[in-house]
């Protein structure tokens, strides 16, 4: 199967300016690579890192040294080297990602914080608009609520909003920081099966879930991400 990711010996730390420049060791070591359909879910305990790798992943983070492979436009690019602006195009046409807050601008209706990645890249507003009304539907947001900013709505919708938003594009790589930690039963079967989906639609995903039961039904695998702790 094509190879979507593919990390090789990436390694992170942060130094702590206000401490007297004290380096502190995140991660080191990381290797794994993920395939088109295949997801691939993070392990570990809570300061592990799992979040610093997604992070990386996405060219939040620059990692210290290693590699960050993403397949885009047809050809391997280490983020890790690239420069700002390849970033951007990567984050554009490749990787998606949902965190697990949503960050939308003040007093924009829920449906358009959800349709504004499709128009971004040149969907018309109407056809936007459907597919956003689609996933808003499917993740239980009244219809009452669609033309009011997620701002007013409570943790739980706020959460679906932004997994809306997160999976209305169809970039080939998903990133999932904890996409159903607020959610019930209900709405977090309705991720379940949009991530089903998008694996079975040749998505490669990489998850952090803690969620064991949830995690049995989407990964593929786990990666131990104590495996990379680094030592401080």
């Amino acid at each position: 199967m094509t190879a979507m990711i593919e990390i090789s010996d990436a390694e992170k730390s942060f130094t702590m300016h206000l401490q007297g420049g004290v380096r502190l060791p995140v991660v080191r070591g990381v290797s794994f690579r993920v395939a088109a359909g295949e997801c691939v879910v993070l392990s570990g305990p809570s300061g592990a890192g799992k979040s610093s790798i997604l992070k990386m992943i996405f060219g939040n983070y620059r990692c210290d040294s290693g590699r960050i492979g993403i397949l885009h436009e047809g050809e391997m690019l280490d983020l890790a080297s690239a420069e700002p602006r390849q970033i951007l195009s990567v984050r554009r046409a490749t990787i998606g990602y949902v965190s697990q807050f949503l960050r939308a601008v003040p007093r924009v209706p829920a449906i358009d914080v959800v349709a504004e990645p499709l128009i971004a890249t040149g969907t018309s507003r109407v056809e936007a608009r459907e597919r956003a009304q689609g996933l808003l539907r499917r993740l239980n947001i009244p219809e009452r609520l669609w033309a009011l900013p997620p701002s007013t709505f409570s943790g739980g919708e706020q959460q679906r909003v932004n997994i809306a938003r997160g999976f209305i594009s169809d970039h080939p790589v998903l990133l999932l920081d904890e996409p159903t930690a607020s959610l019930d039963v209900k709405n977090a079967s309705a991720v379940v099966d949009l991530i089903q989906e998008k694996k079975h639609a040749g998505i490669a995903i990489v998850a952090i879930v803690h969620d064991e039961g949830i995690r049995d039904l989407i990964a593929d695998r786990t990666v131990d991400v104590t495996t990379f702790a680094a030592a401080a």
